[in-house]
């Protein structure tokens, strides 16, 4: 019987985010502490397994409030479903022929809900690695990302931008140019330029993510969009300022220049900072991680932040600090 398992792993923004849906650039990484896996093999009928993270069952009407205050109204069912709904579109438009064998899905998840290290993107990601080895049919490794985003936009109405779906395909450390002179068709999906970079070139990071506080992705990026399409100059100037970030960020990599990275992660916080309301706990985060010597930004959309850490001694501070605000710290794996 055939089975295949495929993975994805969370992400934290380097620098540039939130441009990346605003025509601006990004560097990512992959965070390989945490995956989102898919098993699929091949069943007498389409199968969705539910998974033990998507409770249907609740002790009472408290403890269902309770567990939706923590993660949310949407699991993964959904996400699985529209990503094989998007599939089979994509292959009637290319001309693709599925063959008639049906299988069964089954999935799990160790990526934080809701701190903005794309637990969402990890699953479709790994949905359709099994899809395409399932039915033999590749789409280009370009076009995948777009693939997902579409996903998410098209068929979930999820408010995202591209550089979470980059990243999780490409894995690693990758600079990211989304400016509209950089599109082109792949597969028909517009596409950019993505830089795979060495990650050897990464000075030493530290990620802490909040414990038990967190919100959706389309929660905090509520009324950006509509402040940028009305051409706000604060929002439309910040988003050109993410991108130059970015630009200088690949350059300090590239030369090794540690302190020049570390302050450009800062000034992309304190950018965001000043476009975003922010929740304090947030902003403590970021705070308790500066008072530290460490560098701070925002990983993704609020709840888990990434910087520049000097040496052991300022880590085990970092822990304890971060700790006491009911952070955990780890450090990532980035290249396996």
């Amino acid at each position: 019987m055939f089975l295949t398992r495929k993975r994805a792993f969370a992400r934290a923004g380097l620098l540039g985010n939130p441009s990346d849906g605003y025509h601006g650039k990004t560097i990512s990484i992959s965070v390989r502490n945490f995956w989102a896996e898919v098993v699929l093999y091949e069943w007498d009928s389409v199968d969705i397994v539910l998974a033990e993270g998507d409770r249907a069952r609740f002790d009472s009407v408290h403890d269902l409030a309770r567990d939706v205050r923590l993660h949310g109204y949407y699991g993964g069912i959904r996400l699985i479903k529209a990503t094989i709904k998007r599939f089979v579109g994509h292959c009637d438009a290319q001309g693709l022929t599925l063959h008639d064998r049906n299988f069964s899905v089954r999935y799990q998840t160790n990526i934080p809900r809701q701190v903005g290290l794309a637990g969402s993107s990890a699953l479709i990601v790994a949905t359709l690695r099994c899809l395409m080895e399932y039915y033999g049919i590749e789409i280009p490794i370009e076009a995948q990302p777009t693939f997902v985003l579409n996903v998410e936009q098209e068929e979930l109405r999820i408010t995202a931008g591209l550089q979470d779906r980059v990243i999780q395909v490409y894995e690693g450390l990758v600079y990211m140019d989304f400016d509209r002179s950089r599109e082109h068709l792949v597969a028909g999906l517009p596409c950019y330029h993505y830089e795979r970079l060495d990650p050897a070139l990464l000075p030493p990071l530290y990620l802490a993510y909040h414990v038990s506080l967190g919100e959706p992705t389309e929660v905090f990026h509520n009324n950006i969009r509509e402040r940028y399409n009305r051409g706000e100059a604060l929002v439309v100037d910040a988003m050109s300022h993410f991108a130059s970030i970015a630009a200088q960020g690949r350059e300090a990599l590239l030369t090794g220049d540690s302190a020049r990275l570390a302050a450009l992660m800062n000034e992309n916080f304190d950018t965001r900072r000043s476009i975003y309301a922010l929740p304090p706990w947030q902003i403590g985060q970021i705070e308790t991680a500066r008072r530290c010597g460490a560098s701070a930004k925002f990983a993704g959309s609020g709840g888990a932040i990434l910087g520049v850490y000097r040496d052991e001694a300022m880590l085990d501070d970092l822990r304890h600090a971060l700790g006491v605000v009911g952070s955990r710290t780890i450090v990532p794996e980035v290249a396996p």
